[in-house]
Parts: structure tokens; sequence; C-alpha cells
């Protein structure tokens, strides 16, 4: 089933490429035919070639790829920096940094640096600073977050690139190219689609053109994440968290414990066990006899004596 319906294509205008004077022969495969001065793009061709493009997109993200977005354009910028941030992929709308791929290990500490730089100026340490240098690090702030913003959420190489107009992003494609990373752009009559591993013929001009492929990749992305998450194993949290939501087992009643069968004292003890006990349990049966009562001394009774001796003593 098709991705996308020609009717929205034509209505988005994505056949109209550019002036036959400035197209590139290597697209005329591409190209149905022209009228008033203007190549028209095959439309069959554009809806096949987009089916394509949307599968490899999913099946990367769903194997745990990354997608970056570029189009520095004006009229793919605001479009590119919206579904980019829809889908929670990195993407490139100003100027492309030479080396943003092949020189990844420096574009990384800058994007570290401006972390840190953030950091500084959201503590309390920047009021320590003198005046100038405060200014400076805002400086630094703007500047690095006008042209890594976008990429700030990319940890490694991206897997697959999305360009908008190869003729405008030629540094970008050929970096792609020498670290053999694939490329799925919109290609319009006057590139080459040679150096494009995913060519989708269409108007890269067009804002509606740009929104309507542009938001259908980013459906893409967003397809691949939710086959991800179906296919990703039960991680140890949910687990846990499984475990402690099962009902505790039922305490059986008092009544019903006692009706239950003892384990008999045979299985339990050896034999010489069993004999020390049945010698004590023997005495303990015996009714002890009852201890002699003290013998009380008889008191005897004092003689009187006058207590005139007693005094003559």
């Amino acid at each position: 089933m098709a991705v996308i319906s020609m009717k929205a294509l034509l209505e988005s205008g994505v056949h109209f490429g550019h002036r036959t004077n400035k197209w590139d022969p290597r697209m005329k495969p591409y190209i149905f035919t022209e009228r008033n001065g203007i190549h028209i793009i095959d439309l069959q061709q554009t809806v096949k070639l987009l089916n394509q493009g949307y599968n490899i997109v999913r099946d990367t993200v769903a194997n745990g790829g990354t997608v970056l977005f570029v189009g520095t354009k004006r009229q793919a910028q605001e479009t590119v920096a919206e579904e980019a941030a829809r889908c929670g992929m990195p993407y490139v709308t100003e100027r492309w940094m030479g080396g943003m791929l092949t020189n990844w290990d420096t574009m990384f500490k800058r994007i570290q640096e401006l972390e840190r730089l953030e950091k500084v100026r959201d503590s309390e340490e920047i009021g320590r600073l003198t005046k100038k240098e405060g200014l400076l690090i805002e400086r630094e702030i703007t500047r690095l977050s006008t042209r890594l913003s976008g990429a700030r959420i990319m940890k490694r190489r991206p897997d697959l690139l999305f360009i908008i107009d190869v003729g405008r992003e030629d540094a970008a494609v050929r970096e792609a190219n020498l670290l053999k990373i694939p490329i799925v752009a919109m290609v319009d009559t006057n590139c080459n689609p040679q150096n494009v591993d995913y060519v989708i013929p269409s108007n890269d001009d067009a804002i509606r053109a740009i929104k309507l492929l542009v938001a259908k990749v980013a459906d893409a992305v967003l397809e691949g994440k939710a086959m991800r998450k179906e296919e990703e194993p039960e991680t140890p949290s949910a687990a846990a968290a499984k475990s402690e939501a099962k009902p505790r087992p039922v305490r059986k009643p008092v009544g019903e414990v006692e009706q239950e069968e003892e384990i008999g004292e045979d299985a339990l003890l050896g034999e010489s066990t069993l004999a020390k006990l049945n010698v004590t349990r023997k005495v303990d049966e015996i009714p002890a006899e009852e201890a002699p009562k003290p013998v009380e001394q008889e008191s005897t009774p004092k003689a009187d004596i006058p207590t005139e001796e007693i005094k003559a003593v």
C-alpha cells in the first residue's frame, strides 16, 4: 500500500521541476514531460521510491539507528526543525559545518563544551566572573547553540541521512559517501542523483511539498520506534514491578493449619536421639514424691528464773 496518494502529491506541487535550461541530464529517468519550459516529475516513480525510502527509515530506526535530518535552505528550516523534534531525531538547519561526520570527535567535544558553558551560566559561578568574561561566555553559547542546537542529542554518528536539496548540501553528501552512510534525499531536476542511495524525485523548493514529505519521513521514524519498543525484552525494572504487583498468598486460618497432618518424629530424628527422648519422657511421667517436710525443732520453754537470782549473778 502506498504511503501517500498521488492526489496529495499533485496538490502539494511535488511534480514541478526546474526550468528546462537548468536541468541535470542525469535526472532524465525521473522526468515525465516538459510543459511551458518546466520539467514535470514522474509522480508514479515518486510514489514508488517514497515507499522504499519510508521502509528504509523505519527499519533503520527499528534496529536502533539514528536519522539525521538536513535542510539548511530557508524554505525547509522551520519544517525540518519541527518534524525532527516531533520524532526525537537530530537535525541541521543552519550552515553545515565541515567535518560534522568525518571529524565527529571534535564536534562532540564542542557539544560537551556548549553544555558546560550553559551549566556555568545557569549556576552562581558566572556571578563571580567579570562582566567581560560573562559577555564572552554568552556570545560563545549563542554561537554554538545556533550551529549545534539540533545535533545536541546525537551521541554518535548517524546511521542514515535525510537531505533536502542535495545540490545545496553537497558537503554533507560528500562526507556521508566517505563514511558509507546511506542517504535518503529529495532530489529535484537540477541535482545529481548518482551520489544518493535512495532518491525521492520531487520539488525541493515548494514549502508545501517539503512539509508533506518531511512529515512522512518523521512518521516512518515514529513507526520504527514503536516497532523497537515492541521487540525490546522486558527490562528488570518492569519485571520487578510485575513481581510486586503479584497478589500475596492467602494465609490459612488457624483451624486449617492445626488440622494438617504433622510429620512424625521418626522421620526427622535418629534412633539414638529417639531413645534418649523416650527415657526422659518416662522419667517425667513418674509422679514426683512429696518432699519431706522440714523438722520443726520444738522450742524448749525457758525456766522461769527469778529476777533476784539474775541480779545476784
